[in-house]
């Protein structure tokens, strides 16, 4: 490919909506561009980019007998309705109509699918186990989208589906899988990547990871030990407390509190450390619009999560009418109204003496016991996480909290579509069983872009040689020197000859710094240089991304050269591709 003919500009100009530096530097290299919001048209190096991250995905997943299908873009809402999503997803799900007046969905995922399609054919115990992927455009109606490819609306992603006749037979093939995307995470170049405890969410099932990418511009928090191996997503972290009663037992007091609604107000007033009150976080059901309260410790924050699966549904943070009863500022366990569902969680546990809203307006209690005063209550873990807390595997107080970027997943879904939508089989004595499934999805777009956002420069990314969209640019920097263009001419179709990917710069009305600006852009691991000046004392200079290679070689040698380069470099990265 020659540059002058490479669909797509490059400019120099950070644009002014680009929050994160992958998305700068794929918008000014020519990578993508916006269509609408969340929503992106590929330039041909973002293509070369993400068809490189499929084709290493298909060689992992066919290596662990995965079996390649392709599901419709469009799915009819009944299908959702027998799981039961049609109406538990919210508005990310995009619901529409047909022609016919149909309800139809635009598929962010593929769970029924998956089960629809093969639910006539895994009717006997016989056919199990196996698993299909597909690789292929989804639509999830992101309220936020940001970041560019990070987080969209419109999206490339392979997901996966196993199916089991029995618990052990998916946890050993769950394991098969986290050890394939640890594969893939390598050969792409990021074997940085850690697989953390996750939180199932709409997906269901019991056991599931997360796939994250460490970097500050990521939008997940995750609880890291810093002295065991223990890694969860802030919305599945354990969050353990250990409580020290500061205050004695005392009489239970109502106390004027003019005008004092915040916690740290509260405690500010009555001299009282945060630690030593109770504070009351209000949501609501989505279904019915229930008020849901929960009392936890005044210094941490309720893990919305955790606390949607307590309740068993989606909750929405509450707006607190006047007929509702509850008294917003002073609301405390003692006095609530008798439609609300409460939780106390394990924050509370073993303090004897506490402040507490007293349910009226401008009073609060002190020396509130929750045994004495309430009665026995059953503590529940709806905390977040919080740095130096106590790890929940080794237990010293080494947690620390990092940012990153979710670039693949994995969950055990049990049965949970297949119960739903009657995917049976005969087992070996004839009984009619559930199937029991897995699944496992990785973005490829947002791989694309996460790659870029972890290993780039100020002037570019730096594309680990495995997916970069070319492995070679070459930049001639006289093209109006006849003997330069001649030998460049030769040395680009020898390279091509030889199975090299090369990007070819050969234009003559652009000077050298703007060359190799585009050329940053770009992001080709390896670069061959050929201008006149070197050519003369037989010379062609071969430079890296990186910047760590720097040589003039023999202009006979370049070939040999770059092959070798080419090799060492792919070398590094299958180093950390565990077997």
């Amino acid at each position: 490919m020659k540059i002058k003919n490479l669909v797509g500009n490059r400019f120099k100009e950070r644009p002014s909506d680009c929050v994160v530096d992958s998305h700068a530097l794929m918008v000014r290299g020519g990578y993508i561009k916006n269509v609408a919001n969340g929503i992106f048209s590929l330039y041909p190096p973002a293509k070369r980019v993400t068809r490189k991250i499929e084709n290493i995905i298909r060689e992992e997943m066919d290596r662990i007998d995965g079996q390649e299908v392709m599901f419709p873009v469009v799915l009819p809402g009944s299908l959702w309705d027998e799981s039961g999503r049609y109406q538990s997803v919210g508005d990310e799900l995009l619901r529409f109509k047909d022609r016919s007046g149909s309800r139809m969905i635009l598929g962010m995922t593929h769970e029924e699918a998956s089960v629809q399609l093969v639910k006539e054919y895994a009717n006997s115990y016989a056919k199990y186990p196996f698993m299909i992927y597909q690789i292929q455009t989804k639509f999830r109606d992101e309220a936020r989208p940001r970041a560019g490819l990070i987080r969209v609306r419109e999206f490339t992603m392979k997901d996966a589906y196993s199916f089991h006749t029995s618990q052990e037979d998916l946890e050993a093939y769950y394991q098969k899988c986290y050890d394939s995307y640890n594969r893939i995470f390598a050969r792409c170049g990021i074997p940085e990547v850690v697989a953390v405890a996750s939180d199932s969410g709409m997906m269901g099932g019991s056991v599931s990871h997360e796939y994250m990418l460490l970097t500050p511009v990521g939008e997940d928090s995750i609880a890291i030990c810093t002295e065991c191996d223990y890694r969860a997503n802030m919305e599945a972290a354990d969050s353990i407390i250990e409580n020290e009663n500061l205050i004695p037992m005392g009489d239970l007091t109502e106390v004027h509190t003019p005008n004092e609604k915040t916690i740290e107000d509260v405690g500010n007033f009555l001299k009282v450390p945060v630690t030593q009150t109770c504070k009351a976080v209000v949501y609501q059901k989505n279904a019915d619009d229930a008020y849901v309260i929960v009392f936890i410790r005044g210094d941490l924050d309720v893990n919305e999560a955790k606390l949607s699966k307590l309740v068993g549904e989606n909750i929405h943070p509450a707006v607190i009418t006047e007929e509702s009863g509850i008294v917003a500022g002073f609301i405390g366990p003692k006095g609530l109204p008798e439609n609300v569902t409460v939780f106390f969680d394990s924050s509370l546990k073993g303090l004897d003496n506490l402040v507490v809203g007293a349910n009226k307006t401008d009073y609060h209690f002190t020396g509130f016991n929750i045994e004495r005063d309430y009665g026995a209550v059953e503590y529940v873990d709806a905390a977040k996480i919080v740095e130096g807390g106590i790890c929940p595997c080794c237990g010293k107080k080494t947690i620390t909290v990092q940012r990153g970027i979710e670039v693949g997943n994995i969950f055990q879904l049990g049965t949970k579509y297949s119960k739903s939508m009657g995917l049976t089989y005969l087992d070996e004595n004839g009984e009619t069983k559930d199937a029991i499934m897995g699944c496992y999805g990785i973005g490829v777009g947002r791989m694309a872009a996460s790659v870029c956002e972890v290993k780039h420069d100020d002037y570019g990314p730096i594309w680990p040689i495995s997916i970069a969209p070319w492995e070679i640019h070459m930049c001639l920097l006289r093209a109006d020197d006849a003997e330069a263009k001649a030998f460049a001419d030769e040395l680009y179709g020898k390279m091509n000859n030889n199975g090299m990917e090369v990007l070819y710069d050969d234009r003559e009305d652009v000077r050298p710094g703007a060359m190799f600006a585009d050329a940053d852009l770009i992001g080709a691991p390896i670069r061959v240089i050929v201008g006149p000046k070197n050519l003369k004392e037989g010379l062609v200079e071969i430079v890296s991304r990186d910047k760590s290679i720097s040589m003039k070689v023999n202009k006979d040698e370049v070939i040999e050269k770059v092959m070798e380069i080419r090799a060492e470099m792919f070398a590094k990265i299958n180093e950390k591709v565990s077997e």
